[in-house]
């Protein structure tokens, strides 16, 4: 009788969580243009002026997160001067990975300048948040050609001492993770997404509306959050193995971290990012969390038209 009631309420959750998915997903409907590359099929906006002086911005988000977390504080406000690129990365939000191991930086680079190489894009400037970090700083070094500069908010650039969570060990478990992404995670997700974003806000406010406006609850979807364990759960190895490289990182870098940043330790990846790699410029803003891009959206603009412009002079310089 146990093993029927249980095998019946899994059901039910499958379910719901079927339901779930197909609501999600109208509610907040693709917006870009889907690229294949070898692996995934990458979701890609493409805004702003086509001929804007200067290097393209391409923006990447973090983990537990799409590509709206980026466009919403800057992306649009950038796009008004910038040709803009805004990515989902494999797995999240729209866009798709063939296969769940491909949850390094290194892959994940990869595919994204393939991506970038099919728009006819680079050398870039890279604005990268928090996960991505890692990722900027391998496309920096595996693909100097795609990359003009790094801007950096909040990254993980280093290993940090325990893990990434129980649950998301739990998820990257076979048989189990897919077990409890396919029938609970939805439907109890909806109830704690809101109390997670708040807490990563801290200690600013979350902006109203943002689970909403940013369709942070497309996480929930059983592919995407497996995705996004499995992420979690390979970065600390990751950064392991590149991190001694960042030294032969070639490009002007601007690190941008909140100084009560509890989710990503600015003194634990940002500052030591900062002092290896050459020429890079730190700043690290008082009473300031994890969201830097929200708490501070024109400070980070203006040091992205500060690079652009540097850059641009560069360019002149090399040509006369």
């Amino acid at each position: 009788m146990i093993t029927i009631v249980a095998v019946t309420a899994l059901a039910i959750l499958a379910l719901i969580t079927q339901a779930g998915i197909l609501a999600l997903e109208r509610t907040y409907p693709a917006q870009g243009k889907m690229i294949a590359v070898a692996g995934a099929t990458l979701n890609v906006i493409d805004m702003g002026p086509g001929d804007a002086v200067g290097p393209p911005v391409v923006m990447i988000h973090g983990a537990s997160a799409n590509l709206e977390v980026m466009r919403q504080p800057l992306g649009e406000k950038l796009a008004k001067h910038h040709r803009v690129i805004l990515i989902d990365r494999p797995g999240h939000g729209w866009s798709t990975r063939v296969r769940a191991r491909d949850s390094s930086p290194a892959v994940q680079a990869r595919m994204i300048d393939e991506a970038l190489e099919q728009l006819g894009v680079g050398p870039a400037i890279l604005v990268v948040h928090s996960w991505s970090g890692a990722l900027g700083a391998c496309m920096a070094l595996d693909y100097p050609e795609r990359v003009a500069g790094l801007v950096m908010l909040a990254p993980v650039a280093y290993p940090w001492p325990g893990g990434v969570g129980w649950y998301n060990k739990m998820v990257s478990t076979p048989v189990i993770g897919p077990l409890l992404a396919y029938t609970i995670t939805l439907p109890l997700g909806l109830f704690l997404a809101e109390p997670g974003a708040r807490g990563v806000f801290l200690p600013q406010l979350m902006p109203d509306g943002f689970v909403g406006n940013t369709a942070t609850s497309l996480l929930l979807r059983p592919r995407e959050f497996l995705a996004n364990a499995r992420d979690l759960m390979t970065l600390k190895a990751a950064v392991a193995e590149q991190a001694p490289r960042y030294a032969n990182i070639g490009v002007p870098t601007v690190v941008i971290s909140g100084e009560l940043d509890k989710t990503v330790s600015t003194n634990i990846h940002s500052r030591p990012f900062a002092r290896t790699v050459p020429n890079a410029k730190l700043l690290v803003l008082p009473d300031v969390g994890h969201m830097v891009q929200y708490a501070a959206p024109d400070l980070v603009i203006s040091e992205i038209d500060a690079m652009t412009g540097k850059l641009a002079h560069s360019t002149a310089a090399a040509a006369n």
